[in-house]
């Protein structure tokens, strides 16, 4: 191609049309065709007819399925609430309960609500759905959340090419200090949104705050790191971390247990993940689990600051070689003899050869 402005104008679109094909990879694949993949659930099985009932429904699912079974309602309701289970089915002639919690997963219920209803059917009775962890009234699918995650990533992640570029005049130390403002700007927006103007949490905003900050200043060291390595690449490199693969493992809108296997291996240890499942642990479930989800982005906070540290190792050593050059430079611009000495060592080099 002869024309360098096309060539450079060509060059660029790779990036777009590169997230163009990872967002739809992306989300199709993780959203298009929900469906269970072994979905735990929990059967009452108080005497041996409810045990063979619980392991007809085991072998009737298949794969889609977990079926467990627990001694009674009070355990099955201690299992939903502890999150072990989706859903817990208590078995009865006259009045078949399913025990859900939409705090948990709103979609993870209504799946296992078709599931069960026509079994309870078959048994001639409708069924009774509890929830027992409800969401609250401003965020009915408990899905507002997911939209929390969506904001304060872009507000993270866009704030890499700034730092990163414009601020790259800065030494890594103020870019680094930048990050940590930056990122508790981020997350008292967050904050704000989730609290007072929208009131999808209407308590514990101080750990909504934390958790938004963890998760926020592990995206941005992370992609201030990169800038230095990928430059114009970066972009790209933070959509996929930070939007193609993080969105979609959230479990914001389905759990992992209604995605296929990758994206279901990938909830069990991306930020995304963390910061979601935190924040339900903190606002509907007591605390319960809310510590391994901390040290899941405390762990990404670290990665963030190791690469910011290989980041600002590698900029040290451009630099020292930068200045070794134009000491070199100023050298021979001072010493012309040496120069001369040295152009005449080239060309006998250069005969010899």
């Amino acid at each position: 191609m002869r024309d360098p402005a096309l060539r450079h104008v060509l060059t660029h679109l790779v990036t777009p049309l590169l997230m163009c094909l990872g967002m739809g990879l992306a989300y199709l694949g993780a959203f298009v065709h929900p469906e269970p993949h072994h979905l735990p659930v929990a059967v009452v099985a108080q005497d041996a007819q409810a045990k063979v009932f619980a392991q007809n429904v085991k072998d009737g699912a298949g794969d889609a399925l977990d079926v467990r079974t627990v001694a009674d309602r009070s355990d099955a309701v201690d299992a939903v609430k502890g999150r072990e289970v989706t859903a817990a089915y208590v078995p009865d002639g006259s009045r078949p309960e399913l025990i859900v919690a939409t705090a948990a997963s709103d979609t993870g219920a209504t799946v296992a609500e078709k599931v069960f209803t026509p079994i309870a059917a078959r048994q001639g009775s409708p069924l009774a759905v509890t929830d027992v962890v409800g969401t609250v009234e401003d965020d009915p699918t408990g899905q507002g959340l997911f939209f929390l995650l969506v904001a304060v990533s872009i507000g993270s992640y866009a704030s890499v090419a700034v730092i990163g570029g414009a601020g790259a005049a800065l030494r890594m130390r103020g870019r680094a200090l930048l990050v940590v403002g930056v990122s508790g700007v981020v997350s008292v927006i967050g904050t704000l949104l989730a609290g007072p103007v929208f009131h999808l949490v209407h308590h514990e905003l101080a750990g909504l705050w934390g958790l938004s900050w963890l998760y926020s200043a592990g995206i941005l060291f992370i992609g201030v790191g990169l800038h230095t390595f990928l430059k114009r690449w970066t972009t790209l490199a933070m959509m996929a971390l930070f939007v193609m693969l993080n969105f979609t493992s959230s479990g914001g809108l389905f759990r992992p247990e209604l995605q296929n296997g990758f994206f279901g291996t990938l909830h069990s240890f991306w930020n995304g993940a963390g910061f979601v499942e935190g924040l339900r642990s903190l606002v509907y479930f007591g605390h319960d689990g809310l510590g391994r989800h901390v040290w899941t982005l405390v762990l990404w906070l670290l990665a963030g600051l190791a690469v910011t540290g290989a980041a600002a190792l590698a900029e040290r050593r451009t630099e020292a070689r930068a200045a070794r050059t134009r000491a070199a430079e100023a050298d021979a611009d001072a010493d012309p003899t040496k120069n001369a000495a040295a152009e005449e060592e080239e060309m006998e080099e250069a005969v010899g050869v």
